[in-house]
């Protein structure tokens, strides 16, 4: 559980207002943020949401601009969690997570000063000082649905796996099909932990032959590191690199986003696919990482350069995108739009005592291979789950929070809600959990205890917007 006022993950938990009350961040409406260790960095832009059932696209092989992969991410030997120095003038939470970060010491990313000097409401978040808004939420949120939003999402943690044995390698630890990626191409995945549940989830990058960059949640960084190494054979055949220190990441997320990056970048970015990744110069910069993915269902591209160079990215892309209505976002619109699409955040709709079947994670669930708790996940793909992830719509006035029961009519519980907010871009409450099989299907009716009221809302299939294609 998540104690209140804890940071933790790639999103925000739940903040006290003064009256010592579970507390929203609000800015022009009312929304919680609630979470624990997750990032990930969302698997559909469109319909393909993250925790329903789905099928990952995979384009036909493409050629992209040439690189070497040796040169980025730039390479480090050893763990390291802890990012960059501390800083001096940090808000206190009242509780920074010991599990799994291994430090109470809030650090910073490469663009802290920036956010400093734009006023970025400011929140200590996965061991980090990060910005939680800008202009407001609601602003932020609207501006990446309609024109373009840029994020600063650098505390993700990255590391690279090579060797001739790292293919065989992310096949056991990870649920994807990882021999069906090129260099190229990026897939959704997660690491289930041996009983049932999962270790995390995270993006699977094929950067060469025998080369992959993982991308994390950035607080389970220390907790990844360990439990991949745990699994790492001991021939030297598979070498682990660190490079999130080394590592700045800009999501750069909307419909407008092709024609603020493409100025600035020298590979023709048109055709590049869903999922798909090239490397690039972009603003002079060289060997940026160029990905077309994202967490907000916008469309759009995340970047990865070298730490040093984040704040000439930040910059170059916030002139270029002046005239487009580009906006700095934070990492409160960041939750409500993916909830908007449905997408999981791990730490509140997945965890360690999930599993990637019943949180309707099959289809990045590849049966063609072995891995780590195959049989086990195979046996529920065949017999079912007793619980599902579900979304849901409120009939009533009321905000689903985090952890509030999921009641029959008859008031007897039947599942937990793991997210919930406001759906900024439709004004209408929403929210996701897990229920009892017989209450998953779309359309049935579930109720939320608030208190002790109990609120009427119908189950929906993410996402809560309507989509394009």
């Amino acid at each position: 559980m998540v104690a209140i006022g804890e940071i933790a993950g790639d999103h925000l938990v739940n903040f006290v207002d003064s009256g010592n009350q579970q507390g929203r961040v609000a800015d022009d409406f009312e929304a919680e943020f609630s979470g624990q260790n997750g990032q990930v960095q969302g698997i559909a832009q469109l319909h393909e949401g993250r925790g329903f059932e789905s099928k990952d696209k995979s384009g036909p092989e493409r050629t992209f601009g040439g690189f070497d992969p040796s040169n980025f991410p730039p390479n480090r030997s050893t763990p390291s969690p802890n990012r960059s120095t501390p800083s001096p003038n940090r808000p206190t939470p009242i509780e920074i997570p010991t599990q799994p970060m291994d430090s109470t010491t809030i650090h910073t990313t490469p663009l802290h000063s920036t956010h400093r000097a734009l006023q970025a409401k400011m929140v200590p978040f996965a061991g980090f000082d990060m910005p939680v808004s800008y202009s407001g939420i609601k602003a932020e949120h609207l501006a990446v649905r309609s024109a373009c939003g840029l994020f600063d999402v650098s505390h993700m943690g990255e590391f690279r796996v090579s060797g001739p044995g790292a293919l065989e390698f992310l096949e056991k630890v990870t649920s994807n099909h990882v021999a069906s990626l090129f260099p190229g191409r990026v897939q959704y995945s997660c690491m289930p932990n041996g009983r049932g549940g999962l270790v995390d989830d995270l993006l699977v990058y094929n950067l060469a032959p025998e080369s992959y960059l993982l991308v994390v949640n950035a607080g389970n960084l220390r907790k990844d590191w360990e439990w991949l190494n745990s699994h790492r054979p001991t021939d030297g055949r598979v070498v682990m690199e660190d490079v999130s220190d080394a590592t700045a990441l800009l999501a750069l997320q909307g419909p407008r986003a092709l024609e603020i990056l493409q100025p600035l970048c020298d590979v023709d970015l048109s055709g590049l696919a869903y999922y798909h990744f090239t490397h690039a110069t972009v603003a002079g910069i060289g060997s940026v990482l160029v990905s077309a993915t994202g967490y907000t269902g916008a469309g759009g591209f995340e970047l990865y350069v070298p730490s040093e160079q984040a704040t000439n990215l930040w910059d170059a892309l916030m002139a270029g995108g002046a005239a487009h209505g580009l906006l700095p976002c934070g990492l409160g619109c960041r939750d409500t739009l993916r909830l908007e699409m449905g997408f999981c955040l791990y730490g509140n709709d997945i965890d360690e005592e999930t599993s990637p079947i019943e949180a309707g994670l099959s289809w990045i669930t590849s049966f063609k291979k072995d891995f780590i708790d195959k049989d086990l996940l195979l046996e529920q793909k065949k017999n079912g789950t007793s619980r599902r992830l579900v979304g849901f719509v409120m009939e009533d006035k009321g905000i689903p929070r985090h952890d509030y029961r999921l009641c029959n009519a008859a008031g007897l519980e039947i599942g937990r809600v793991t997210s919930g907010s406001e759906s900024i871009s439709t004004g209408r409450y929403i929210g996701m959990g897990y229920v009892t099989t017989e209450y998953a299907a779309p359309g049935s009716v579930v109720y939320v205890e608030n208190r002790d009221r109990l609120l009427r809302a119908v189950t929906v299939r993410p996402p809560f917007i309507p989509t394009k294609g």
